[in-house]
């Protein structure tokens, strides 16, 4: 207080408690990629990092998903590819020409396995191709964000392989190199594939080619995942960029004419009512080339709602060229579905619960069947490069069935589980120190400090966050002169103080043994 100059009384309050360590947020991605639109009452939101909390807002700033569109191609000979259906004898691709972008389904499987708060970077429209500068580009504008914990790039798979992994790296080095304090979500290219495929083993490209900087920043899983995001009534032959092929091809399936054919008084009312059935199916086929522009949107949208019904019950073609556009639209890598899983994990078990044993919402499978076997050398490799697997379960589900960094070899950042709650406690701690910056160096301020973090520590340790029968065994904290100190720190301005933490570790391998005995009477 100051100098008491002035007969009387003076009342002098003393803090009795120290500050308190505030728990950061864990569970906060930061998706990149491509949007309908990115705008907020006009402003633009292009290349601005936006939280939102649900996707009714994303629907507000960032608009709807895209307008896939596939083309109808005979399969040319020598082709792997399995045909999306079959004709008189001749197979038929179904390619992908459009609308090839995945922000917007990712963010549906994100909110659909428990994602919360988020934040969008739109790079670009749908009007423009995805590129790796601009997706890598999306990158740096997180720095100024404080609040982000993960990073999570969808789109890279759509890119060269060269160009996915160099977009990659740059997630990497901004988690691990420049921010310290985020873990980055990756999916693999050409996860979808078996790794026996003809085209190569995506694994082993994969660790091949990403390095072995800042690996335990990050997690990979693979397969990829079918998913029930997209629905059958968001597909349509408005989906078919070569609609005159379509038409072509349900009239030689049906066996109707070019022309509708002409009714005879002769004709008996069974000849009438085949050739009244034949016009009306030509004319319902013939509609889907059909010019309504001049019509009003609610008619426009009331026809082309029955043309559809109509062909889904005329056409089994139709119905098994719609069923491959949701089985190709619903493969989705899963990444963004993993960090709606880490968001619920945090949420309801703690950051330092492994976001393994965990079941998948709205996935069918995976793409890819992984048995035990298989598994190993996607656990544990010589590489070190972890790969966690997304498998199936008889009576269970979609599990993921791993929880390892990419830094699989190292014993101290091998889990997901350690690196993010390494995290957590350093920026928490970080945070709360900020408040004595340009105190006194002196024993008071350690007191204060050492009784603040070890306050915080005993709260983690009660929840289940740190290892060990008690506090000490679970944590311990230093500071002070001749301890973490030199006297020569204390004239240069810096406090030094050592915090040891023995963080829970998942119980990735049970074994039980069992053994006979002898009878006994």
């Amino acid at each position: 207080m100051g100098q008491m100059k002035t007969p009387g009384v003076y009342i002098v309050e003393k803090s009795a408690f120290p500050n308190s360590v505030v728990e950061v947020a864990t569970a906060v991605p930061a998706f990149i990629g491509y949007t309908e639109r990115a705008s907020n009452k006009g402003k633009s939101l292009r290349n601005v990092p936006w939280r939102i909390s649900s996707m009714s807002e994303y629907y507000d700033y960032f608009g709807f998903g895209p307008t896939p569109l596939f083309d109808i191609a005979e399969k040319p000979a020598g082709s792997f590819e399995d045909p999306a259906f079959t004709l008189q004898g001749k197979e038929y691709l179904l390619n992908r020409s459009g609308g090839n972008y995945l922000l917007y389904f990712s963010m549906l499987s994100f909110f659909q396995n428990g994602g919360g708060n988020c934040y969008v970077v739109s790079v670009g429209g749908y009007n423009d191709e995805v590129d790796a500068d601009k997706l890598a580009k999306g990158i740096p504008l997180l720095l100024k964000e404080q609040e982000p914990t993960m990073v999570v790039i969808p789109e890279t798979v759509l890119l060269t392989e060269a160009n996915s992994i160099t977009v990659q790296q740059a997630a990497l080095a901004h988690c691990g190199g420049k921010m310290k304090n985020r873990f980055a979500i990756l999916d693999i290219w050409d996860g979808y594939r078996d790794r026996q495929d003809p085209a190569g083993d995506c694994i082993e490209k994969f660790r091949s080619a990403l390095g072995i900087n800042y690996l335990d920043y990050a997690a990979a899983y693979y397969p990829w995942i079918r998913t029930t995001i997209v629905k059958a009534k968001d597909v349509g032959y408005e989906n078919v960029a070569n609609q005159d092929l379509l038409q072509a091809l349900i009239k030689r399936e049906l066996g109707l004419p070019d022309a509708p054919p002409e009714i005879d008084e002769a004709d008996t009312p069974a000849e009438k009512s085949r050739k009244l059935k034949i016009a009306a199916q030509l004319e319902a086929v013939d509609d889907i080339a059909a010019d309504w522009s001049g019509l009003a949107d609610d008619e426009v949208a009331s026809r082309k709602g029955l043309l559809e019904k109509t062909l889904r019950a005329l056409s089994p073609l139709y119905g098994e060229l719609l069923s491959e556009m949701l089985h190709q639209l619903n493969l989705l890598p899963p990444a963004a579905a993993m960090a709606g899983v880490y968001t619920m994990v945090d949420n309801s078990r703690g950051v330092w619960k492994a976001p393994a044993n965990v079941s998948l919402n709205a996935v069918v499978a995976p793409s890819v069947s992984i048995t035990h076997d298989e598994q190993e050398d996607l656990n544990v490799t010589t590489q070190g490069k972890s790969i966690n697997a997304i498998r199936t379960f008889i009576g269970e589900g979609v599990l993921v069935w791993g929880a390892r960094t990419l830094d699989g070899n190292s014993l101290d950042w091998r889990y997901i589980n350690v690196r993010r709650t390494m995290i957590m406690l350093e920026e928490s701690i970080k945070l709360a120190t900020k408040a004595y910056v340009f105190e006194p160096n002196v024993s008071s301020t350690w007191v204060t400090i050492r009784s603040m973090i070890r306050n915080f520590l005993t709260g983690i340790w009660k929840r289940g966050g740190l290892a060990g029968a008690t506090p000490d065994d679970a944590f311990s904290v230093h500071v002070g002169l001749g301890e973490t100190m030199t006297p020569e720190d204390i004239l240069e301005g810096i406090l030094r103080v050592t915090v040891l933490v023995a963080v829970s570790r998942p119980a990735e391998f049970i074994e039980i043994t069992f053994q006979q005995q002898m009878q006994k009477s």
